[in-house]
Parts: C-alpha cells; sequence; structure tokens
C-alpha cells in the first residue's frame, strides 16, 4: 500500500484544495499518513503571502527528504507557481506543480513514478506554467472533519494591492457557475455535513465574467436544506453589500458571522496599500451588520508596519480598530515580497517597529475576543459540536462563532443543540456547559 502525506500551508483555501486532493488518492489506493513518518509520496503544498510562509514550505521539502531521501516530494501550490527555479535547487524535489495543474497531482504522481522505474534515477518534474491569461476554474471540495466541509466557488485576483503576489500565483479572478456550486454543496450534504465554508481567493467577485454574482450564490446555497450551516470565509469591504449582508441577516442557514479584510485603519496607508475602500467605508459595512445583527462575530485581517505606516497613522489605525465592535482582529506582520509595486515606495518600517507594533495589535486582539465573548455571557445558541475528544472534552461553536466546551458526548458528534451560554473559562477562551 503506499502512504502519501501532505503539509499545507496558507489560506483555508489552500487546505480545501490539499483536502479535496488527499480523497482523490485515498480513492486511487493510496493511504494517508502523517508528514512526521516515513511516506512514498510527500505533498507540500505551499504559500508565498510572507517571507516566513515560503521558509516553512522550504523547511517542510527538506524534513521530508531527510525522513525518506527516496520519496517523492511533490511541491504545489503558490510559492510553487511564483518561485519554481527556487525550488529545484532543494534536494529531494522531484515534482513541481503550479496553481493550474495542481488538479493533475495524481496523474504526475504515477508518470514520475513510472519513469523512476524505467531510468532508477530521481526525475525532476517542473511543470509550472504562466497563468496570468487563465480562464479555466477547477472546482474543489473538501472535508476538514466529521462536522464541516469546504467549496471552494472562486479563483485569483484581479486587484494587485502594492503589496501581493497573489495575482501572480494565482491568476486572475475566476469562478465556477452557481449551478456548479449548487452541485458540489449538495455532494457535501450527502457525506452529512451540517457546516459549508465558502472559499475562494476573492469570492466577493464570483461570476463578474458572468451574469451571475455572489448573492445569487448565496441565495441558490441557501435552498439545500440538508446543510444547516453556511460561513463565508473572507469578503473584501467594497464586494460585501447590504443586500449581502441583509440577505444573510433572514437566510435559514448563512450565520451572524463575518470575515472582512481591512489591512490598514489609515486611509493614507490604504491608498498606498492600492486598496478599494476608504476605512470609513469598512466601518460603515461594520456598524450596518450590527444594527441588524447584533449577535454577529465580525473579525478582520489588518496587516502592520506596512510601508508609509508611520508612528501617527499606526495610532489612528489602533484608535480606529479599538473604537469598532469588533471580535478578532487578525494581525500580520508585513514582509517584503520581491516583484510587488511597494518596493518602489519609499519609508519603510524597521523590521523591530514592524514586530513591536504586532505585539501592540495581537494584545488588542485578545481583548476584543474577551470583550465579545463577555457581552455573550446570557446568549443562546445553537452549538454544532465537534469529533476531537481532548482530554475527556468536546469543543463546538455557536451560529455566532463562540466557541463552547462540554463532556465528551460521542452521541453528540456532528449534532447541532440548543444551549445557553453561562459560563466563561478562566482564560474566557471559551464557554463551559
Amino acid at each position: 500500500m503506499r502512504k502519501i502525506a501532505f503539509h499545507t500551508l496558507g489560506c483555508k483555501l489552500n487546505f480545501a484544495e490539499s483536502s479535496d486532493l488527499l480523497r482523490r488518492f485515498i480513492k486511487e489506493g493510496f493511504t494517508e499518513c502523517s508528514f512526521h513518518e516515513k511516506a512514498d509520496v510527500y505533498v507540500v503544498n505551499t504559500c508565498t503571502v510572507t517571507a516566513i510562509a515560503e521558509k516553512k514550505g522550504r523547511n517542510a521539502i527538506r524534513q521530508a527528504h531527510k525522513l525518506n531521501p527516496e520519496a517523492l516530494i511533490a511541491v504545489i501550490g503558490c510559492f510553487a507557481q511564483v518561485n519554481a527555479k527556487e525550488i529545484e535547487k532543494i534536494e529531494g524535489v522531484g515534482l513541481i506543480l503550479g496553481n493550474d495543474n495542481k488538479h493533475l497531482l495524481i496523474d504526475k504522481v504515477v508518470q514520475w513514478q513510472k519513469e523512476r522505474e524505467l531510468s532508477k534515477t530521481h526525475p525532476l518534474h517542473n511543470c509550472v506554467i504562466d497563468i496570468s491569461t487563465l480562464k479555466s476554474f477547477y472546482s474543489s471540495i473538501s472535508f476538514s472533519d466529521r462536522t464541516r466541509g469546504f467549496l471552494k466557488v472562486q479563483d485569483g485576483c484581479d486587484y494587485f494591492c502594492s503589496y501581493c503576489e497573489i495575482p501572480f500565483a494565482r491568476g486572475r479572478s475566476r469562478s465556477c457557475s452557481i449551478e456548479q456550486a449548487v452541485r458540489d454543496a449538495e455532494v457535501l450534504a450527502k457525506e452529512n455535513k451540517k457546516e459549508v465554508v465558502i472559499t475562494g481567493v476573492n469570492i466577493g467577485d464570483f461570476g463578474k465574467d458572468s451574469d451571475e454574482d455572489f448573492l445569487g450564490l448565496i441565495k441558490a446555497l441557501d435552498k439545500i436544506d440538508a446543510i444547516k450551516r453556511y460561513r463565508i470565509s473572507s469578503i473584501e469591504p467594497n464586494l460585501l453589500t447590504k443586500e449581502i449582508i441583509d440577505f444573510c441577516a433572514e437566510s435559514r442557514s448563512f450565520m451572524p458571522h463575518f470575515h472582512i479584510p481591512l489591512q490598514a485603519g489609515s486611509n493614507i496607508v490604504l491608498k498606498t496599500m492600492r486598496r478599494r475602500y476608504t476605512r470609513e467605508d469598512f466601518a460603515e459595512k461594520v456598524l450596518y451588520i450590527k444594527k441588524i445583527m447584533p449577535e454577529a462575530f465580525i473579525a478582520c485581517d489588518v496587516m502592520t508596519g506596512f510601508n508609509t505606516e508611520s508612528d501617527k497613522e499606526f495610532q489612528s489605525s489602533y484608535d480606529f480598530l479599538k473604537a469598532l465592535p469588533l471580535a478578532f482582529i487578525h494581525v500580520f506582520t508585513y514582509s517584503d515580497r520581491p516583484d510587488t509595486k511597494v518596493q518602489h515606495i519609499p519609508d519603510s518600517v524597521p523590521v523591530h517597529i514592524r514586530k513591536e507594533r504586532s505585539d501592540i495589535l495581537q494584545k488588542l486582539a485578545f481583548e476584543k475576543k474577551k470583550e465579545f465573548y463577555t457581552q455573550n455571557i446570557g446568549y443562546e445558541g445553537n452549538v454544532l459540536w465537534e469529533e476531537s475528544n481532548k482530554d475527556g472534552k468536546m469543543y463546538g461553536f455557536t451560529d455566532n462563532y463562540i466557541r463552547v466546551q462540554r463532556a465528551f458526548d460521542a452521541k453528540k458528534i456532528n449534532e447541532i443543540s440548543h444551549e445557553t451560554l453561562l459560563k466563561l473559562s478562566e482564560d474566557k477562551e471559551f464557554f463551559v456547559l
């Protein structure tokens, strides 16, 4: 029996695609094993958002080669797409696939293994091609556990923000049809997934090359009764319309949970980043959500240490974030990316200052989450219980994404129960029943 191990870095979309690829390998007779074990095939699904992510990808490749020098190491994903020549130089790599052809991974693995048997050598196949004009879209559904599935509906991005390599790594924006998305969601429903996370690179752009749009997509998905919950993974503030918010507030299955990228709470920095909104636009969406869904969990992404973020602009950004009714802030420290437009923008922030600012925002993020949880003491919500048994405890999330703990009960796995949240854990990280 051939063993295969995956190591995935980066965004939810990468994890969704890895899960989909693994499912296909298992259907072909492969057995999954840990990335820390000896395998016949190692797959490293890479990320290029930060230099740290790229470093982790290189380290994973070296780890796999050390575990089994004879194994095929296949490197896929965004780092593979933009830096294939660098990956070629890492010992042990046998296969490099970009984002256009990673769906061909099984065929390429079989081809590599046959060639190796014939040549008795360790061949290297670099199959990365230019994806700047790519228009094809490859659907992907994945199962992270018994309760939750991921549904890929969109890929690529047309925004070309000054700091970002994603358009070069994933190509231009493209998506499936609503009909295809519904078919894929129905597969997840047949697998008894109670919750589905809608993923993509820029999902608010869904249908931009057709007469369809994201609002039409979520209306169609809402009609699949077997799926009890949907979560929108991330949507740009300029694409999150009031119509989408209104529908989520009234829908049967879309949860009061929003993840909205902000990146900076300063209009000067947002302009330098080439973002397509102002901080006032962002605040308007957040306040509107809280007006019609007071219980809503709202998270955002914030990058600190970007060029032109002076002390004054950082403080302005901090004050802006602190004043908003956010439940959590995902903090990223700016990392210089080669070949992006930011390389030509002056006023870079020293690395140690970036780290200091990141620590300050991380502390604020923790305070925001504690504040949100405290505000929800007494909240009555529906909890979907997950399968993990951690020291006799199991966990689940409410509709508005509050983590809840109870004594483990196998009968509760993948079930939804109505609960009243009364007792917070000492660290205020979850509620205890």
